[in-house]
């Protein structure tokens, strides 16, 4: 079941935190997140999943930075959150769609008990201007049913900043299947 704002509400600082919070970002059933003034991207042209890559930071200015088709920018959030019982899901705003950028491209779906700021996956199909602090993504809360082990010590648990792929790590004391 998907909560309402004011069930946001009701559950802020029980088992939904969200630092700092502002009333003005609370929708119906969702909450609106801000965009952190700094970017990630790879400096290499060709990525590989068993490796990790080296990437550059860019500081989004307050007049704004133009971004660029074909490029994959990684951004996150203002608000860092934590999640107790419930779901975090995360999704684009329709305004910032409607504009051709897409925010948080594949990952939109958080477990329960991950406590940090999200990185946000974004792509834009033609160039867009964006500006640091504008609301760009909304979380929304789904109840849980059932057991369940929360996510407490995963490879983004507790980040303080944007995180790049860490999916090498999966592969660590993996074999080939080649020869």
């Amino acid at each position: 079941m998907l909560l309402s704002g004011h069930e946001i509400r009701r559950r802020l600082g029980v088992d939904i935190h969200i630092e700092p919070f502002s009333e003005a970002q609370l929708n119906p059933n969702s909450y609106n997140l801000r965009l952190h003034n700094e970017l990630l991207v790879y400096d290499e042209a060709q990525l590989d999943m068993k490796r990790e890559h080296a990437t550059r930071s860019i500081t989004i200015p307050n007049g704004g930075l133009l971004l660029e088709p074909q490029t994959l920018y990684l951004g996150r959030t203002v608000e860092y959150t934590r999640t107790e019982k419930v779901v975090p899901m995360l999704e684009g705003r329709s305004s910032i769609g409607r504009l051709g950028l897409f925010v948080h491209v594949t990952a939109g779906f958080g477990d329960v008990g991950f406590a940090g700021y999200w990185t946000l996956e974004m792509f834009c199909i033609h160039p867009v201007r964006i500006y640091p602090n504008i609301p760009v993504c909304q979380i929304y809360y789904h109840t849980l049913e059932g057991d369940y082990t929360p996510y407490v010590s995963g490879k983004y648990q507790h980040n303080r900043g944007i995180q790049p792929s860490l999916l090498f790590k999966e592969f660590v004391g993996h074999h080939d299947d080649e020869t």
